[in-house]
């Protein structure tokens, strides 16, 4: 394989990268080097399936989705795909050996995403798995190098992570979530009665999963840990700031943290990794 063409698609999954999340882009920089790229793969990846269920309206979306899963199927099958973002992302799943029943369960919750769904808590834990958990799992790949035995012992911490992002951005987003589209992730929940009991019920998940997680970084192998450890201070102050706030803000508008607390708790974040106080 032109080592040169597989240079230019790691560019174009960094590129999708820096233009749709400058939040995770600077979180990518705190990785060791050599995952920087296989991370971007990943998040161009899962990024372009995303935008598929949720953008763009005006075309087929399911007939889109099925074709991005033939078309993902075609390029781990053959190492090879003129999709440079799929030719990065099966680059990575190769080399790190990432379990295709992880694709699989992503493109699932993805396709959940293109009708309505009202949500259980068994539908739910099999959407946050697919759509969040897994893609913690294949970072976690690439952050154990294929170590068996350390990607075992993260596995749950890795998933937990994965989870309280994803039910946070369900909080954050609650409002788009039920105008643009339609859903409303959280079981039993009337998004135009949702109480500070339906808030705190929620809250109180969040927080126990925050707290597995948080044990998990600590045993994170030093290639990524500051990076994950970034993404946790965003979403727990995130979370705070929610917590903070009426139920009744939580349907009105987006809850966002500023650029000046996100350079705030990066900076940190890098005081607290170097004097090993995470």
């Amino acid at each position: 394989m032109d080592t040169l063409y597989n240079k230019v698609c790691m560019q174009c999954s960094k590129l999708v990268t820096n233009q749709y999340s400058t939040s995770f882009s600077l979180g990518i920089r705190m990785f060791s080097k050599e995952i920087r790229l296989p991370i971007c793969a990943v998040y161009g990846f899962v990024r372009f399936a995303d935008e598929i269920v949720d953008t763009f309206h005006e075309s087929d979306k399911k007939r889109l989705l099925h074709q991005f899963r033939e078309d993902t199927y075609k390029a781990l099958e053959d190492g090879l795909s003129l999709n440079p973002i799929l030719h990065s992302f099966q680059q990575v799943v190769r080399e790190y050996n990432i379990p295709v029943d992880l694709i699989d369960a992503f493109l699932d919750s993805m396709e959940m995403d293109l009708e309505p769904v009202i949500y259980d808590d068994i539908l739910l834990k099999k959407y946050i798995y697919g759509s969040a958990e897994v893609i913690g799992l294949m970072c976690l790949k690439i952050f154990v190098k294929n170590d068996a035995d350390q990607y075992h012992n993260l596995k749950p911490y890795a998933c937990a992570l994965g989870s309280v992002f994803q039910k946070i951005n369900f909080l954050r987003d609650m409002k788009s979530d039920f105008e643009e589209r339609g859903r409303v992730y959280f079981p039993d929940i009337d998004f135009v009665n949702f109480s500070e009991s339906d808030k705190k019920h929620i809250e109180n998940d969040i927080y126990s999963e925050f707290m597995l997680a948080h044990k998990g970084i600590k045993k994170l192998p030093q290639n990524s840990r500051l990076g994950v450890y970034c993404a946790y201070k965003y979403y727990i102050n995130l979370f705070y700031k929610i917590r903070s706030l009426p139920a009744s803000a939580i349907t009105e508008k987006r809850i966002r943290v500023s650029d000046k607390r996100k350079l705030y708790l990066l900076t940190t974040s890098m005081v607290q990794n170097q004097f090993g106080l995470l």
